[in-house]
């Protein structure tokens, strides 16, 4: 019987099809050549572009991560949304680090977005809630997100009883619900090479006041 290591060695790696890309002409912050490559990802088909995988610190000292989608990114940052009471929100409160992490697999894209993280003001994202569909609405009003469940039919009564409220209330908010800003001082982007030899550019803000440094980093 062939073992796990000799068979995870022979699936394929780097299958994407990575488009043109020259790190020297490209722009002097990193947010527009985010965008050109997030909406390459989109034009293409490519599921759920938006994805990325969000790591925060535990209280503990220790890594925490998990997928989540982009909600938006602008000059101010890269934008995304929970429960303040959630994991992800109780990491954040402890400990505003955070990275996100986006791989266009088709593309062979990856970049790589640190910083730190701040919260919205409670009316932007009482907005960014009121958008959300009803269904992710009650469900993130019925909360408990992350907490220990006995029984699977408690998670549909819970929903069920938001629905109803939100019938009623269509304009009722989570009072936790939180968009949060990861306010980027350093972010990378990769470009796979099937022989390794990865395209890889950096971009570094040492000094808010200061312009970002670009810089080449090898594969």
């Amino acid at each position: 019987m062939t073992d796990l290591r000799t068979r995870l060695r022979a699936v394929p790696t780097l299958t994407g099809t990575p488009p043109a890309f020259d790190p020297a002409l490209t722009p002097e912050t990193p947010h527009p050549l985010f965008v050109e490559w997030l909406l390459a990802a989109v034009d293409q088909q490519i599921p759920e572009p938006c994805a990325a995988t969000l790591s925060t610190v535990r209280a503990d000292g220790r890594p925490n991560g998990r997928v989540l989608i982009l909600k938006d990114v602008t000059e101010d940052g890269w934008q995304f949304a929970s429960s303040s009471t959630s994991q992800k929100g109780e990491d954040l409160a402890g400990s505003p680090y955070a990275a996100l992490t986006f791989y266009w697999i088709p593309l062979g894209r990856q970049v790589r977005v640190l910083g730190t993280v701040e919260a919205a003001d409670p009316e932007e994202s009482a907005r960014d809630f009121l958008a959300r569909p009803v269904g992710s609405r009650a469900a993130a009003l019925a909360g408990r997100q992350s907490a220990v469940l006995e029984d699977s039919a408690e998670v549909d009564a819970a929903i069920a009883v938001q629905a109803e409220r939100l019938t009623a209330e269509p304009g009722l908010v989570a009072p936790n619900w939180t968009l949060y800003t990861l306010r980027a001082d350093e972010v990378e982007f990769w470009q796979a090479d099937p022989d390794r030899r990865h395209l890889r550019l950096r971009y570094r803000l040492d000094d808010p006041t200061l312009p970002w440094t670009k810089e080449r980093l090898w594969p």
